[in-house]
């Protein structure tokens, strides 16, 4: 059985993420007490029509020892042949607060005397043993519900058992960092499509900005010294067991280099790694 714990700040899309894998046959419950997933799993694994898949939603209403074990409980089903992996979902503090003013929704956490954004840090002290325990990372922040889910189909349903689920993502700089990346590389010192006046309303998905790019000597190297950086790496990743791993891409505005290498990246190692998926997160 595939079992995911889906777990992350509130108001971060942890309950568009479990509606996501039960539109995709998951078996779901959501605020499940962390001290009953033994339980759960035991009970679903014995039933006369085993489930295959279920995925799990626990949230910092538990109580703190019982967070703590999560880690703990989930190595004691992957000895019973349970594949198990955690979900976290984060999100900048001032886009949560700005996402539960905009609803009126009470913080579950929210108490006399404490602010909303005391309540978001509560809330991710509590989190932490889960988090530090996570397998993939989803930053929310600059994410719309549809992405939120095309990433959740991409990344956690579509991975195929004890195989490694990459993602090249672009980004442009002057929008921020993606935090929830595990390799940040920088495109900005390659010939910019910007400054060429057809090009610059297209991105580098387009073929005139892909036939600009390739005959140009820098970005040739550049992308054989990434394929080169992972076609070493990446099997150590795969030797720790090691089921997600996310590449962000950076150029200025995350339009036309960064996309161009991105996808240039996915075409390469798709065919040694089904499970390999893009994200552009400014062409969104």
């Amino acid at each position: 059985m595939k079992l995911v714990i889906v777990s992350g700040l509130s108001g971060s899309g942890k309950s568009v993420a479990l509606h996501t894998l039960e539109d995709l046959g998951y078996y779901c419950i959501d605020n499940l007490p962390a001290g009953l997933l033994s339980a759960l799993a035991n009970e679903l694994t014995a039933a006369p029509h085993p489930v295959e898949h279920a995925a799990v939603g626990i949230d910092a209403r538990n109580l703190p020892q019982a967070l703590e074990r999560v880690g703990e409980t989930l190595e004691e089903l992957r000895t019973h042949a349970i594949d198990s992996e955690i979900l976290f979902l984060t999100c900048e503090t001032d886009t949560l607060i700005k996402r539960f003013s905009e609803t009126r929704r009470r913080h579950p956490l929210s108490y006399s005397g404490l602010s909303l954004a005391d309540a978001i840090e509560r809330e991710t002290q509590l989190l932490e043993p889960i988090s530090q325990s996570a397998d993939l990372f989803i930053d929310t922040s600059q994410t719309s519900l549809h992405q939120l889910r095309d990433l959740v189909r991409q990344r956690v349903a579509r991975r195929n058992d004890h195989t490694l689920s990459l993602l090249f993502q672009s980004f442009g700089y002057k929008h921020g960092i993606p935090p929830d990346a595990d390799f940040v590389f920088d495109a900005r010192c390659l010939p910019n499509p910007h400054w060429q006046p057809r090009l610059r309303p297209l991105t580098g998905r387009d073929q005139a900005v892909v036939d600009y790019l390739e005959s140009e000597p820098p970005v040739a190297a550049m992308f054989a010294a990434l394929s080169g950086f992972f076609e070493q790496w990446i099997p150590a990743f795969e030797a720790e067991n090691r089921s997600y791993l996310t590449v962000a891409i950076g150029c200025t505005g995350g339009q036309h280099r960064s996309v161009y290498l991105s996808e240039r990246l996915a075409e390469h190692f798709r065919e040694r790694y089904p499970s390999v998926a893009t994200r552009h997160r400014e062409l969104s």
